[in-house]
């Protein structure tokens, strides 16, 4: 979620260390390919490098970003480059930076969804996920479990918020938007008046080539196209938090409402989000490969990233103002533990489609334990584990 707590960081302000344009490009862009972990890892590898080891980041800035990035929804690692691209170089650094950080995770997960529309139909690819969608469920939970005490403390108003964001979740199956906003407003409400706030069938695209916007159901429509850019840019604009907190809500309009998708390919895309550096909310690349081919892909990422980076550019000048504001913060933190629960609810309606027999909870139950109890094993690891042991099952090697 976007409301993390600040860092502790070893430098106190002092200048910063000279560096080009091309080797702030250049970290990105390795960082994009070989960042693990999530948003809290990404977060804290910026930290370490560009504050701590080579000082090209003064301490407030990094600080102001993340603090940004916590006000706004949106993917916050993501937000967080864009933020110190603009820094350093305002909105042109704001935007090759955003390029450089997503353009090497977007491409792997071009390749893996090639990969995946071409052999998808064959029994090893159907036993590699067999085993991830059971891994991936016992990651969101754990998630969830992490998320939930970070985020919401000791404030039994955000639990409240947070249990029924959950329950309705797991009963509609779908993650409502309004129910965020909701939250926002009364939490707002409730810390002001209680004095603790201030603390369809395709069609082939006659302009473009045929293989151009082909994904598993054939060439896709114009409208088709249309209706990705705006329903990946609504996630992007209204879905508060970062990775795994876009999971619910994509899964409302991908499999519920539009039915590109059928539950096991949705969690699929998922899993390939995961084994994948770079933000997790890539897998919307994934998901618009299978639906509208290369142009569906590029529509997909362009509709989810663009709002997040106009979110750091256009307040970045006066944001600092606010951050503090005790509205805002209670708006922010009604949001947020609306969007945890959601995160919970996910769980639960996933969750049955993946854990179907008992290799599958064995693998589920395994995953958790592991990732419980051994602190710094990656999450692509256990998940290609489990990919593993669910195509020996499915194969009977």
């Amino acid at each position: 979620m976007n409301n993390l707590h600040t860092p502790a960081l070893a430098l106190t302000p002092a200048e910063t260390a000279p560096s080009t344009l091309r080797q702030f490009l250049l970290y990105f862009l390795r960082l994009g390919a070989s960042g693990f972990g999530g948003p809290i890892a990404l977060a804290g590898y910026m930290q370490r490098d560009l504050v701590e080891q080579r000082r090209w980041v003064s301490k407030q800035d990094y600080v102001e970003g993340l603090a940004l990035a916590q006000l706004a929804p949106g993917p916050l690692a993501a937000q967080l480059a864009i933020y110190l691209g603009w820094v350093r170089a305002g909105n042109l650094g704001a935007t090759l930076v955003s390029v450089a950080f997503v353009l090497p995770s977007f491409l792997m997960v071009l390749a893996l969804s090639v990969v995946y529309v071409r052999f998808g139909g064959l029994p090893w690819m159907q036993g590699l996920f067999y085993g991830i969608g059971a891994a991936v469920i016992a990651i969101i939970a754990r998630s969830a479990c992490k998320l939930a005490p970070l985020t919401l403390g000791r404030d039994s108003f955000l639990w409240l918020l947070f249990v029924l964001s959950a329950a309705l979740t797991a009963w509609t199956e779908t993650e409502v938007v309004w129910l965020f906003v909701t939250s926002g407003v009364v939490a707002l409400v409730w810390k002001t008046r209680s004095g603790i706030g201030a603390q369809a069938v395709s069609v082939a695209i006659v302009p473009w080539p045929t293989w151009l916007v082909t994904g598993l159901l054939g060439p896709a429509s114009l409208g088709t196209l249309w209706t990705i850019t705006l329903y990946f840019a609504e996630a992007g604009t209204f879905v508060f938090g970062s990775g795994l907190a876009i999971v619910p809500f994509l899964y409302g309009g991908v499999v519920g409402q539009f039915h590109w998708l059928t539950e096991r390919q949705f969690l699929d895309a998922v899993a390939v989000a995961m084994i994948t550096p770079g933000p997790v909310v890539i897998t919307v690349a994934f998901i618009g490969y299978l639906v509208g081919g290369l142009l569906g892909a590029g529509l997909a990422a362009i509709g989810v990233f663009l709002p997040c980076y106009l979110f750091v550019i256009i307040p970045a000048r006066y944001f600092r103002r606010s951050a503090k504001d005790p509205r805002v913060q209670a708006f922010v933190a009604g949001v947020t533990a609306a969007a945890t629960g959601a995160i919970a609810g996910a769980v639960f309606v996933l969750g049955r489609r993946a854990i179907i027999d008992v290799p599958t909870a064995v693998i589920g139950l395994a995953t958790l334990l592991i990732l419980v109890s051994v602190k710094r094993i990656p999450d692509p690891v256990v998940i290609v584990a489990a990919g593993v042991i669910g195509l020996l099952l499915r194969t009977g090697v």
